[in-house]
């Protein structure tokens, strides 16, 4: 985990240009956060540096890609002892339908995030994958109707 890092309010600015444009050009970003480009980079580069920036990549609409349902699932395992844990998180970093995986307070101990073609691709990931010896006691499946909201951008500190 990284360490909290001291950002001005051009850190700040410039941090919300790059999760909304993270293709931007370097100059075109030193231009809307009013500096040098040289100067700019610099910052952009102590940002990544230091871990507050850590990379990055394109956003996918899923439906293009075939992946027309998504679902969030609750996990509850057998045994709460390291070794089941381990075994259960070795799987969960195997399976590409698996997009995020929380672990959680509660009565539950996982959330998935997942993305499949269909009820059809899901039914195998849930009984094939996820319910076939990985420790899994409950799970409770919610599919996605509708996403009212979703934004890959972090809340960043008002300054």
């Amino acid at each position: 985990m990284a360490a909290t890092v001291e950002l001005d309010r051009t850190d700040l600015r410039l941090l919300a240009l790059l999760q909304q444009e993270g293709r931007a050009a370097n100059a075109e970003l030193a231009a809307r956060v009013n500096l040098s480009p040289s100067a700019c980079l610099r910052r952009i580069q102590r940002l990544e540096a230091s871990g507050v920036v850590t990379g990055y990549g394109a956003r996918l609409d899923p439906r293009a890609l075939g992946l027309g349902l998504q679902a969030f699932v609750r996990v509850q395992l057998e045994k709460h002892g390291t070794p089941g844990i381990d075994r259960f998180v070795a799987h969960v970093q195997d399976w590409e339908e698996v997009v995020a995986c929380h672990a959680l307070t509660g009565d539950m101990d996982y959330l998935l995030h997942v993305y499949v073609e269909d009820l059809e691709h899901f039914s195998r990931f849930l009984l094939d994958r996820l319910l076939n010896n990985t420790g899994v006691a409950d799970v409770n499946s919610s599919f996605v109707l509708r996403t009212v909201k979703e934004s890959r951008g972090l809340p960043l500190p008002r300054r």
